[in-house]
């Protein structure tokens, strides 16, 4: 339980550290999510290549992640470097799709 405490502690220090890019990319969604919204849009198409491309961002960030933090994927022994190393990886794929869905929504046809 310490590890994932300890886990949750350096996100937040990290977050901390990166606010004013964190809330620079909230509100350029936040933008596109309204700007999207504005007339009838083919949301339900475009979830399905939203969601690949959300896989392949969570696929690319699994495998840079370690070699970006000067490790590498064979110095991951404990299962809480897994983790953690697969909750950055699924934060990069979600990222990812918050912006892909609204954007090819846009690039589809109106409803």
């Amino acid at each position: 339980m310490y590890e994932i405490w300890l886990a949750a502690n350096i996100v937040w220090e990290i977050a901390m550290d990166a606010w004013p890019a964190l809330a620079a990319a909230a509100v350029a969604w936040l933008i596109l999510v309204l700007a999207a919204a504005r007339q009838p849009r083919p949301w339900a198409a475009a979830l399905r290549p939203a969601v690949l491309l959300a896989a392949v961002g969570l696929l690319l960030a699994f495998l840079a992640v370690p070699s970006l933090t000067r490790s590498s994927l064979g110095e991951l022994r404990y299962w809480v470097d897994w983790a953690n190393l697969l909750a950055i990886a699924a934060g990069a794929g979600a990222a990812v799709l918050a912006f892909a869905w609204p954007l090819l929504a846009m690039r589809g046809r109106r409803a």
